[in-house]
């Protein structure tokens, strides 16, 4: 596969994205409305996904490109403590649930990431967010896989190839990032 073979394939996806439109501002609203209301957004996912949930919310608690105030957000990946102690003590599946129940409630807006959409510790994670009353959001490749069934809002980049599925979440996750910088401006 050459160089030219794979721009063309990140081509073609992000030609689609602007179908989503609807679906990434409505997850900007709901964003905006948890911070509003004393809440935060927190980020989880597995390899890849893990590391663009700790790259977005670097983006949302540092900056992204205007000066603003923090905002409160947190990736559920970083702290080697709990996420082996849990999977020692109980089992991977979970790893993330656990979190979400001792964590979140109903301010938050809590995105999972799977690029299958069959990740059983994502799955398990967002069940535990709907159980606390959290607004969840699968973020997720082509058919949403299991995953679908389970975030309160599904957005699901239309590939099946895992490295376009994850530039295109990270484009979003980019683009909501300008769209908070927008929202709560220093003025």
């Amino acid at each position: 596969m050459s160089f030219l073979d794979a721009l063309e394939r990140h081509r073609r996806l992000f030609a689609e994205l602007g179908a989503l439109e609807a679906q990434v501002v409505a997850l900007a609203d709901q964003i905006e409305r948890s911070i509003r209301a004393g809440g935060k957004v927190v980020f989880f996912g597995n390899g890849g996904s893990a590391a663009d949930s700790q790259h977005l919310v670097a983006e949302f608690v540092v900056r992204y490109r205007a000066e603003r105030r923090p905002l409160p957000a947190l990736a559920l990946t970083v702290d080697t403590s709990i996420l082996t102690a849990h999977t020692n003590d109980y089992a991977f599946e979970t790893v993330f649930a656990r979190q979400v129940e001792a964590l979140c409630g109903p301010s938050d807006t809590v995105i999972g990431i799977s690029t299958s959409g069959n990740s059983a510790n994502i799955i398990a994670g967002l069940a535990a967010a709907r159980s606390v009353g959290a607004a969840g959001w699968a973020w997720t490749g082509r058919g949403g896989g299991k995953l679908a069934e389970t975030g309160d809002h599904v957005l699901a980049v239309p590939e099946s190839e895992t490295a376009r599925v994850q530039e295109a979440h990270l484009f979003i996750g980019h683009w909501i990032c300008e769209d908070m910088d927008r929202r709560f401006a220093t003025s």
